[in-house]
């Protein structure tokens, strides 16, 4: 038996990277997969990878800073697939790196409009379909810098520290209902999105990866799949005591 056989996920940002990763494997296991995203080409392609391979998936555009956007996202994901089980908010930017003594406001709000207005939307949204089906999994994608500091990019930290309290908080309304919420918390891993800000420096990709590997105690950076199985894990039966949980996968970053 797979492990989320017939159970429906919608993935947020779930062309590229890591929300890429957590879509194959979630149809590999046996869900219906909604991916969602605003980047409309790779978002199909991945769908029609997923069902050339036999899975279960449909694209919807989706930008998760609009409320009007994601309630129909939610009801024609539901209309469509019947069900509700599991929601992967994955969506996110990181926005501007300079200090929060040059950071613009306009910048500090788009990372927040989308890194935290779009989680609190999703999770709106999602739970009074998940109340219908008597319970479910929200699973919020913040970081390493949700739970430790670093002197850069600091409106993306601070939204990722918000998506770890909005969990808690959330796991706590409604526990009642059946609904498990946690968090995972990567460490580096080398995503589309990643490469690219390595392509962008002086040393080149190859000396920024190796940069990144000695960040973490095992020696390399994660992949996407990294990051997708703790997902599988979290969305599964196999996490049914689990909520309010903060899952780190990190490589031993922050064990240091």
């Amino acid at each position: 038996m797979k492990r989320i056989q017939d159970k429906t996920a919608v993935v947020t940002g779930g062309a590229r990277g890591i929300g890429r990763a957590i879509s194959i494997l979630f149809a590999r296991q046996g869900a219906q997969v909604a991916v969602t995203d605003i980047i409309d080409g790779e978002g199909f392609q991945l769908v029609e990878e997923i069902n050339a391979e036999g899975g279960r998936a449909r694209y919807r555009h989706l930008d998760t800073s609009s409320e009007e956007q994601v309630q129909q996202a939610f009801q024609q994901i539901y209309g469509t697939f019947g069900s509700l089980e599991i929601v992967i908010n994955n969506a996110g930017i990181a926005g501007a790196n300079r200090p929060t003594h040059v950071l613009t406001l306009q910048e500090w709000n788009l990372v927040m409009q989308v890194n935290v207005t779009g989680v609190f939307l999703c999770t709106k949204h999602a739970i009074p379909y998940l109340r219908l089906q008597g319970g479910g999994s929200i699973i919020n994608l913040s970081s390493i810098y949700g739970i430790v500091g670093a002197p850069d990019i600091p409106a993306d930290h601070a939204s990722k520290g918000a998506v770890r309290m909005m969990t808690k908080t959330d796991a706590l309304l409604y526990a009642r209902d059946h609904i498990r919420v946690n968090s995972i918390h990567p460490g580096f891993i080398w995503t589309p999105l990643v490469e690219d800000m390595a392509a962008e420096t002086s040393e080149g990709v190859a000396a920024f990866r190796r940069q990144l590997d000695k960040l973490h105690p095992i020696g390399h950076v994660g992949e996407p799949m990294d990051v997708a199985y703790g997902a599988l894990y979290l969305a599964s039966d196999e996490a049914k005591f689990v909520t309010g949980s903060e899952l780190v996968i990190d490589g031993g970053y922050t064990a240091r």
